[in-house]
């Protein structure tokens, strides 16, 4: 019933347009800066906040996910085009919520997540071995795409099949996700092969390690994807991370280092070697300890809220970085004036405003 109702509302959003307006490559300030405003007025139940002068698309909100997972969310907006938008929402002030960041253990970025007996979600976000995403992150998406997926075959099927995906902070984190499995559902023939998506990732802290990096650039390149971030935020540096001899291609150097220094003279082997330990080593066991705290231990936390969730095996990883096409706002002197640093307000330069001041700057 819900599905016949949301393929009606659809078809009267879109019944009026007579030549659809399809998704364009690149940045699109105007683009972002109508997305980031819906999404203000939305938080603040406040029409100025959506600035006329910008609007291109003119959002509606057509359907609003019940929450999921660790309270996670998801909306679908419809415009008075044939463009939609995937909104994942991001991080709200409670324990459940917080814990979807916290459970900060790298996982691989192919596998699967058992959520009960009886249910598995397998999951594909890069196929090299040595990729890894974070945990609460996949976990979050787990429940998310489930509920996704039949309203996106209901757009296709009213004629919608350009798709914007886009979240701020936790929900940018978790756009990244949505989009690589996305993508991966097209490529394997789950999706149609003309639906077209677009990704708007704001303030999104870092979703995975390097190998995800490199295999989310290639499959959304020539502008299908950006990672918006303002340079005063913290929030897009975290999680921290923690680079070991591990975390490089299978050739390089450092696979025979121990070997070479041994050839060297004494005493410049034993000095040489003490070095490469005490530099090898301290990275090692950093990244066993947030192994440790932020997966296996937060995993626990996340069982006493999902309660038949069964935690997964943790990469030998903790090396997050960016990822993405990055558009940066620059926090420059007036900007200063406008949101002096303060540590009494650690997320001054993270909201909604801030963005939407740089942004419009920007443009």
């Amino acid at each position: 019933m819900l599905r016949h109702c949301i393929l009606f509302i659809l078809s009267f959003l879109f019944s009026s347009v007579i030549k659809a307006e399809k998704l364009q490559a690149g940045y699109n300030p105007k683009e972002y800066i109508e997305l980031l405003s819906y999404q203000l007025k939305q938080v603040n139940h406040n029409d100025a906040l959506y600035p006329d002068s910008v609007q291109m698309h003119h959002y509606r909100n057509v359907y609003t996910s019940p929450e999921v997972g660790l309270q996670n969310q998801w909306s679908l907006w419809g415009s008075n085009d044939s463009i939609a938008v995937i909104k994942i929402r991001g991080t709200i002030g409670t324990s459940e919520s917080w814990l979807a960041n916290l459970y900060a253990g790298m996982i691989p970025a192919k596998g699967f997540l058992i959520l009960a007996p009886g249910d598995t979600f397998n999951y594909h976000f890069a196929s090299n071995d040595l990729a890894a995403v974070h945990a609460g992150w996949t976990l979050s998406t787990a429940y998310l795409i489930r509920d996704m997926l039949p309203r996106i075959d209901s757009c296709y099927k009213s004629g919608i099949k350009d798709f914007i995906i886009t979240g701020h902070s936790q929900g940018g984190a978790i756009a990244y996700l949505i989009t690589s499995l996305l993508y991966y559902y097209r490529s394997n023939h789950q999706l149609p092969a003309d639906i077209t998506f677009k990704t708007y990732c704001s303030a999104a802290p870092k979703p995975g390690n390097l190998y995800f990096a490199y295999e989310y650039e290639n499959i959304t390149r020539n502008g299908w994807a950006f990672n918006v971030v303002n340079s005063a935020d913290w929030v897009p540096e975290t999680p921290i991370s923690i680079q070991t001899i591990h975390d490089f291609n299978k050739t390089n150097p450092l696979i025979k280092a121990r070997k070479g220094i041994r050839k060297q003279k004494f005493p410049a082997n034993l000095v040489t070697m003490y070095v490469f330990n005490r530099l090898s080593k301290t990275p090692l066991r950093a990244m066993r300890q947030y192994k440790k705290y932020l997966g296996k231990y937060a995993g626990k936390l996340v069982t006493r809220n999902l309660k038949e969730f069964e935690k997964p095996e943790y990469a030998n990883c903790t090396n997050y970085v960016r990822t993405g096409a990055t558009i940066v706002l620059f926090a420059d002197e007036d900007y200063y004036k406008l949101f002096p640093d303060n540590p009494d307000k650690i997320f001054i330069h993270h909201f909604f405003e801030p963005y939407l001041y740089l942004a419009k700057k920007r443009n």
